[in-house]
């Protein structure tokens, strides 16, 4: 049978080549494109909205890698995982799978029926954190602007301008409540918030399990039976497989803990405060450097003013040089950025000296004294299993031991009653004797013979029974 021939086929006209097909597509099957899954994003303001986006759509948005979104999908069975990127956080904590930037949450599952008590109180602490620094905010706001019209009106009379460490104390304003108390930056309110509800699902496992166990054990130690030991064994496996996801989560936690570089990576909130610097120093240098090319009837008449001392001459070759670095370090910054998508060691060690792990360190050691004190509790438990199967064990060879005693005794009757029968086997045989001669004997010589030979067999017996108990083959 001949196949269809190439100009049977229809080519698609954006791409004309002859012989091959254009694929029909069924109705609906590119409105939902591959990879686009549901997404619930909370902003910093506590408002919680639901979008379909795809992957890619989610890459651009965070900048995270690829291999980065697989560990939230849910088709994957990835461990338990906190990432710490340039511009984003990823959680994988249990039922949680989150993504944490500067100014948003994004949830993956949020359909699902266990993180909705999570979702609740995340838009609570998000909303609380909100409150707590608008009126920061807006006074910030408010100064920025009244500075930067000051600076405006009087930049030719040469008003300063504030870089530094000035600016970076007001950029950090925000982060302190009304009463100087400091509040955690948006990241680590969310990032405690995933903490709190996986450690907390965790030791509700762990005591609701614990509550089970006990009553099951004490039965089984009382009663062995094919019902009891079913129900320990569905206990145990369950004790291993939580105990396995906690051991999880506090290894994840300790991981951290032991890396400051991991942690520095965790402070989104200051590292886009520094971009946000970063690009208004560069924004000012740029525009001093616009001043400087003057006309050179201008440059004529300012040659007297600008050399007018050895010092001033020096300070402004010396800034021109660190404007010249600063440009070369962000060029170096943004190409390792774009070639890599992340930062290299040199950057990272940068940056840990730059930021301040010690609040993101105490956040950590909090939940991580409690996942370990819920493993400890697990622990407890998995040796109080073990010690109840070797009290199992112990019963069971107990009666093992006795049954083999029963055996051995049953084994030496039936060798007595085996000894007796012979020698019934031996007076059965067709031999002339006294005994068997009615006038000699009679009835009473053959009840006697019977009698000494069954009192025989007890006797053997006895012996037999009483010489293994002196050799304490018996009890």
């Amino acid at each position: 049978m001949r196949g269809p021939r190439p100009e049977d086929f229809e080519t698609n006209p954006s791409t004309p080549i002859t012989g091959q097909p254009t694929p029909s597509y069924p109705a609906g099957a590119r409105k939902k494109g591959v990879g686009v899954r549901t997404w619930l994003v909370l902003c910093s303001r506590g408002q919680a909205q639901t979008t379909e986006v795809g992957k890619h759509a989610i890459m651009r948005r965070t900048g995270l890698p690829a291999r980065d979104l697989r560990i939230l999908d849910p088709l994957l069975s990835y461990p338990s995982t906190v990432l710490g990127r340039e511009r984003a956080i990823v959680i994988n904590l249990e039922h949680i799978k989150a993504i944490i930037t500067a100014q948003e949450v994004l949830l993956l599952n949020s359909k699902d029926p266990s993180v909705a008590p999570f979702i609740d109180e995340l838009q609570r602490r998000i909303l609380c954190h909100y409150r707590a620094t608008k009126p920061k905010e807006e006074e910030n706001y408010e100064g920025e602007t009244r500075m930067s019209m000051d600076q405006a009106q009087g930049g030719a009379a040469g008003t300063p301008l504030l870089f530094g460490d000035e600016a970076k104390k007001d950029a950090k304003q925000s982060l302190e409540n009304q009463d100087g108390s400091k509040v955690l930056p948006f990241e680590f309110v969310a990032l405690e918030a995933c903490l709190e509800a996986a450690s907390s699902s965790l030791e509700s496992e762990a005591v609701r399990l614990e509550l089970e166990a006990h009553p099951a054990l004490d039965k089984l130690t009382s009663k062995i039976s094919t019902l009891n030991l079913e129900r320990v064994r569905q206990i145990k496996s369950r004790l291993v497989a939580i105990t396995g996801r906690v051991q999880k989560v506090r290894d994840e936690l300790e991981h951290l803990l032991d890396d400051d570089e991991d942690m520095a990576e965790m402070y989104l909130t200051e590292k886009l405060a520094q971009k946000l610097e970063n690009s208004s120093a560069s924004s000012m240098n740029e525009s001093d450097t616009v001043e400087v090319d003057l006309p050179e009837g201008d440059e004529d008449d300012r040659i007297p003013a600008e050399f007018a001392s050895e010092s001033n001459r020096d300070e402004s070759y010396l800034r021109a040089d660190d404007d010249a670095h600063d440009l070369l370090m962000s060029a170096h910054s943004a190409l390792s950025r774009n070639s890599r998508g992340t930062h290299t060691s040199s950057t990272r060690s940068a940056m840990t000296n730059k930021f301040d792990v010690e609040e993101l360190e105490m956040l950590l050691e909090a939940y991580f004294v409690q996942i370990d004190g819920t493993l400890n509790k697990l622990s407890t438990l998995r040796e109080y299993v073990d010690d109840t199967e070797d009290y199992i064990n112990i019963m069971l060879d107990d009666k093992q031991n006795h049954l083999l005693q029963m055996g051995v005794m049953l084994t030496t009757a039936t060798l007595v009653m085996s000894a007796f029968i012979a020698v019934a086997g031996v007076f059965g045989m067709n031999i002339n004797i006294e005994l068997f001669n009615d006038d000699k004997a009679g009835p009473m010589r053959f009840a006697w013979t019977v009698i000494g030979g069954f009192i025989g067999s007890i006797v053997l017996y006895v012996g037999a029974i009483g010489w293994w108990k002196q050799k304490r083959l018996l009890e």
